[in-house]
């Protein structure tokens, strides 16, 4: 869908907050979101990025809500993985676990089907079943010596679920060849490492030395007022509203979905 330029760069200046604060400010960068999504929820990016704004922030039935309507307007099975993330952390790991058996996830590209792999494995240590997640997470993408962007995560799911276990000397490896492939330091790899050796961090700075975080605050030259002619929500996305009153009543009880 197009929109009038000046309604386009409004949106767009929102989505560029969003991206650049989802990360070190989720609640900034969610509300960043739902200016866009006021502004333009017609538009299927828009969507995908109100979806992980809620994900980041554990809402996690708004964030399926979204998801669900961003594959409506693309068809794109794309999002099939987090979506299934989303049951997780909306305590229905049975949900995720009938996902990952869906013809959907014979569609993703190989990065897709290794997440799905990895949210599967997640349902499976939800509902206590650590061997079958264990099982779960083997596979050629584990055992290959190739390093791919997913590699150092599927590798520490591993080694944690190993941990988990209690095959301890098995985890050590996992979590020494997970840090192998973590150029990026996209996992904390080298602390697990630590603490299975023994190894104490102290933090060298004192209680009077350490500085406050600072604190992202929306610019007043970002937020864009709503348009006049700002698109509503979907008529169609009614139905996705039950899923945000139903975790209303469970936010307080719902842990997010385990991170790997």
């Amino acid at each position: 869908m197009s929109l009038p330029k000046t309604l386009a760069e409004d949106v767009a200046r929102n989505l560029v907050m969003v991206a650049r604060l989802i990360d070190e400010d989720p609640e900034q960068a969610y509300a960043y979101s739902r200016i866009a999504l006021r502004l333009a929820s017609r538009v299927a990016a828009v969507r995908e990025a109100a979806g992980f704004a809620a994900y980041a922030t554990q809402k996690y039935a708004e964030a399926l809500a979204e998801f669900r309507a961003s594959r409506r307007m693309t068809g794109s099975v794309e999002l099939w993985p987090v979506m299934a993330d989303c049951e997780r952390g909306l305590g229905r790991p049975e949900r995720a676990m009938d996902m990952a058996g869906e013809p959907e996830v014979q569609k993703l590209d190989k990065a897709g089907q290794v997440e799905m792999r990895l949210v599967a494995a997640g349902a499976r240590r939800d509902m206590g079943q650590i061997d079958a997640a264990i099982v779960t997470l083997q596979g050629p993408e584990l055992a290959s010596n190739a390093v791919h962007s997913w590699t150092p995560r599927l590798r520490y799911a591993y080694a944690d679920a190993l941990l988990e276990a209690g095959r301890e000397d098995e985890a050590r490896e996992w979590f020494g060849k997970a840090l192998e492939a973590d150029k990026d330091g996209a996992t904390d790899a080298s602390d697990r490492l630590a603490e299975l050796d023994g190894v104490d961090f102290v933090d060298a700075l004192g209680d009077d030395d350490e500085q406050p975080a600072p604190t992202a605050a929306i610019d007043d030259t970002a937020v864009v007022a709503e348009a006049d002619d700002a698109d509503g929500l979907d008529d169609d996305d009614q139905d996705d509203g039950q899923d945000e009153q139903e975790v209303d009543e469970q936010d307080d009880d719902v842990d997010g979905p385990a991170k790997a």
